[in-house]
């Protein structure tokens, strides 16, 4: 099975650290950037097979760089979950992971269930 390359997208550094660790730990290939400008270039340049995006950072939030994805022919088939503290774990848990059909996890998230979202969005590439 291929090593799944997965681009993580957030302006808080500690969470960015944390998070590359646990999903190298299990067997992802991590690209990281801390910020929305980077996350387009390394989107196209290194065409991850999945995007893990927080929403809410400065000069350009997760949902513009979303948008500019999904208008770019090399990079709109690429799968987005958004890692968010905009609302909470017990929202998800109600709600489920999907609304509006985008795939949102709450922060704090367990890497189990973002593990599991991971998968069901890769399975087919």
């Amino acid at each position: 099975m291929d090593t799944k390359k997965i681009l993580i997208v957030d302006d808080e550094k500690d969470t960015l650290c944390i998070l590359e660790k646990e999903l190298t730990a299990r067997g992802y290939s991590v690209i990281a950037a801390d910020n929305g400008n980077d996350a387009l270039s390394l989107a196209i340049s290194k065409r991850p097979d999945l995007i893990i995006l927080d929403i809410w950072m400065p000069e350009m939030g997760g949902e513009e760089v979303a948008e500019r994805l999904k208008e770019d022919t090399k990079t709109k088939d690429i799968p987005v979950i958004f890692l968010t503290c905009l609302f909470q774990k017990r929202e998800e848990e109600e709600q489920g992971c999907i609304i509006a059909g985008k795939v949102f996890i709450a922060k704090p998230y367990s890497i189990e269930g973002l593990s599991d979202q991971i998968e069901k969005l890769t399975k087919w590439q």
